[in-house]
């Protein structure tokens, strides 16, 4: 449900997405669930072109799971059959959903020429601190899945790092997933220069190379609302709420900037896209109770060469917000952040040590604690595969 209260109808939620392309925008669906690809939801979504790629991650895979029903009986039911263990009855049933949704989103891909119609789906969160591993990781699955649109996720450490260089290398599309800071934006950017060099060596087509790097936006404000609550004071509320975006910008500047590089104008040369922002988590904690717009963090992100993830909720908010904003002016173009808006958000950030904020720091802390989360999440979507084995094989997905 929209911001005035109500869902915008199809051909409003159509001009909107229309609207957000011609800008080249690109809004992904947040969440990759076998009830939307069974029931038919992803591909209605993608053929009214109110969304260009998905997302997904072990939490929410572990949520579709959980409340799967009939949607994943069968394979389940096979899979105990088999004797198959739950590691591989995990990977089985991901594979199948990727793929799946590869699919659907193909006429995307292909209209786009490869710039949209991804999935992006999460390796193995255990791996994050070991490179060989999610190397091995990251292979495997690609070869499993064996789609062009699929793109893995992996988290933005530096082993995390080395591995997507390698991936990039051999012509893997990567996600670098928890990039929470502009410190490690660069490191990211510079891996994925790194990793098209080369795939040039070893003779690649660097257009057919697919990658973003994902900033978690609403968790820096949870985490900062949090310590500026503790000042207690009138500057900090007004700093309140208001972190995470200028964060965001503040990484999106440095992003412009890296596109007038020299390395990048010589992989550009070449044939090379560049490394998108992916705006995730922008989805607005307990909205309907703080009284926040749910379109607090996606909308003012949504910006000309960017990728912005949704939840569904938040989807239908954005498009009856854009609505209402296409009728006042029909004809105003959706264009770059302006330096003004980069140097306010740098001015901001840089208000944070009067709070005894240091931002490099919190971002490294929001870092481990996101880690040790898909770590849970993981070990939460083995725990109810190895349930859902155990019952055998007339056993549905548990819930």
């Amino acid at each position: 449900m929209g911001p005035t209260g109500r869902v915008p109808a199809p051909a409003e939620a159509g001009a909107a997405s229309r609207r957000r392309g011609a800008a080249g925008i690109s809004v992904w669906l947040d969440g990759l669930s076998r009830q939307r690809l069974a029931g038919g939801r992803l591909a209605a979504l993608a053929r009214q072109s109110r969304i260009a790629g998905v997302t997904s991650d072990p939490a929410f895979l572990a949520r579709s799971l959980t409340g799967g029903g009939p949607y994943y009986t069968g394979q389940l039911g096979d899979l105990a059959e088999r004797g198959v263990p739950a590691e591989r009855a995990l990977k089985a049933l991901a594979v199948h959903d990727i793929r799946w949704a590869c699919d659907i989103l193909r006429p995307v891909h292909e209209a786009t020429a490869g710039v949209d119609g991804l999935v992006s789906v999460t390796l193995d969160p255990r791996l994050a601190h070991d490179a060989e591993a999610t190397l091995a990781e990251a292979r495997a699955l690609w070869r499993a899945v064996d789609r062009r649109n699929a793109m893995l996720g992996i988290p933005a450490t530096a082993a995390g790092l080395t591995a997507l260089s390698a991936c990039l290398a051999e012509g893997i599309n990567v996600n670098a997933t928890l990039v929470l800071s502009a410190a490690r934006h660069r490191q990211a950017a510079d891996a994925y220069a790194e990793g098209l060099e080369r795939a040039r060596a070893a003779g690649r087509h660097l257009a057919s190379l697919a990658s973003v790097a994902s900033f978690p936006v609403s968790r820096i404000d949870t985490a900062v609302d949090a310590l500026l609550d503790r000042e207690g004071t009138l500057e900090a509320r007004a700093v309140r709420g208001a972190v995470a975006v200028a964060a965001a910008r503040h990484v999106h500047e440095q992003y412009e900037r890296m596109l007038d590089e020299p390395r990048w104008h010589a992989l550009a040369a070449r044939g090379a896209r560049p490394q998108r922002l992916l705006w995730t988590a922008t989805a607005v904690p307990d909205a309907g109770a703080s009284g926040l717009l749910p379109t607090r963090y996606a909308a003012p992100l949504l910006t000309r060469g960017t990728v912005t993830a949704v939840t569904e909720e938040t989807l239908e908010a954005l498009e009856a917000l854009e609505a209402l904003e296409a009728a006042d002016a029909p004809e105003a173009p959706a264009g770059p952040a302006g330096a003004d808006t980069f140097t306010a958000a740098r001015r901001l950030l840089g208000h944070l040590q009067w709070f005894g904020i240091d931002h490099g720091e919190l971002a490294l802390r929001l870092e481990t604690e996101a880690l040790k989360e898909l770590n849970d999440a993981w070990h939460q979507l083995l725990d109810r595969v190895t349930l859902a084995l155990d019952q055998g094989p007339s056993a549905g997905a548990t819930g």
